[in-house]
């Protein structure tokens, strides 16, 4: 088990963030703001597919009425209102629903704006997330450090903290990112050290879908490994779908996920492999994406050979270690029957349907 690092309780909307609680995945929505239906139809795309904290960019004050218009159809996921600059904006959304605002407040500008957000907010009940990261750091830090170091960043966000702080306000949630792996792992280390705070996780600007998830697992996986990190992004210049399922992947592969599913054990193959391993892999999970588990975890091995398959595979719930054009089937390390290679799938289908109950 991984042990926690210990953090104080946000709460965001329904859900809520820090070490008592799971790690919950983020995501954010990239439907022009302007389009209310096609952000709502992206919103509820998200929250089917796992999305726990839904994020909006707030532009103008038309975007700001995209909170209300979403709790008009039902839509309870919570939602957080990215806010730059504009403190009217933040206003504007806090009455209009947003269960989070997310601000610098360095670029808020004067004290007094920030200090009506921060009513807004208190009156309200909901938390700010501050976020800071290396394309947006202050001069005065990038002077002081020679550059967006981990230091400058880790400052940055507990002298964010602190402006919030004075005016009485804890109910934060800190975000620190950077396009570098090891920048980013740092300033969170350093941050974690010295504060309470929740923290939001990830690789910013990490690239597409295959560089970006490779960037992701490294550095959320390194920091939740040891305890550090309440809620996650895994940015991705591609469909914030996929954000979802990497985030909900890196938790499952370290066993922080609480939401159940199937996780598929499959061999590199070698030599001995005599049947479509690659292929009976693709169709299986094709076939099982979209069953429902209902909250257990399920582990189905796909071996290539009999020599190390099921010793291998043993605390796999099922699965088939490959001969000569057949899978032997077997139950938690047990050989049971062998299967001909052109019905692996639909055996391993029904077993996955059986023990899910369907």
């Amino acid at each position: 088990m991984i042990e926690r690092r210990k953090t104080r309780q946000i709460s965001v909307g329904h859900t809520t963030i820090g070490s008592n609680s799971p790690v919950s995945v983020q995501s954010m929505v990239n439907v022009d703001s302007r389009n209310t239906d096609g952000v709502l139809a992206q919103i509820k795309k998200l929250d089917e597919a796992g999305c726990d904290i839904i994020r909006i960019a707030v532009p103008d004050e038309q975007a700001s009425g995209l909170f209300k218009s979403a709790r008009d159809q039902g839509i309870r996921t919570p939602l957080v209102a990215d806010i730059h600059f504009d403190y009217k904006l933040a206003l504007a959304s806090v009455k209009n629903g947003a269960d989070k605002i997310r601000i610098n407040p360095g670029n808020i500008g004067e004290s007094w704006k920030i200090k009506e957000v921060v009513e807004a907010c208190s009156y309200s009940g909901i938390p700010i997330r501050i976020g800071v990261n290396s394309g947006s750091l202050e001069k005065k830090l990038i002077d002081k450090y020679g550059g967006p170091t981990p230091d400058a960043l880790a400052e940055s966000a507990l002298n964010e903290a602190e402006i919030l702080e004075n005016f009485g306000f804890c109910n934060i949630v800190l975000s620190i990112k950077s396009s570098s792996v090891i920048s980013m792992i740092e300033a969170v280390e350093k941050t974690a050290v010295l504060s309470d705070y929740p923290l939001h996780i990830g690789v910013t600007e990490a690239g597409d879908e295959s560089d970006g998830i490779l960037k992701n697992s490294v550095g959320i996986g390194s920091l939740l490994s040891r305890g550090i990190g309440d809620t996650i992004r895994v940015s991705l210049t591609a469909d914030p779908i996929k954000e979802v399922k990497a985030g909900h992947k890196i938790l499952d592969s370290l066993g922080l996920s609480d939401r159940g599913g199937i996780d598929v054990i499959s061999c590199p193959t070698c030599g001995r492999t005599r049947i479509d391993i690659n292929k009976i892999v693709s169709e299986y999970k094709n076939a099982s994406e979209n069953l429902s588990t209902h909250g257990k975890r399920i582990t189905v091995a796909i071996m290539g050979c009999v020599v190390n398959g099921p010793g291998e595979a043993r605390e796999a719930d099922f699965g088939i270690a490959g001969g000569d054009g057949y899978g032997l089937f077997f139950i938690n390390g047990k050989p049971i029957e062998k299967i001909s290679e052109d019905k692996i799938v639909t055996k391993l289908i029904e077993e996955t349907n059986r023990l899910v109950g369907v």
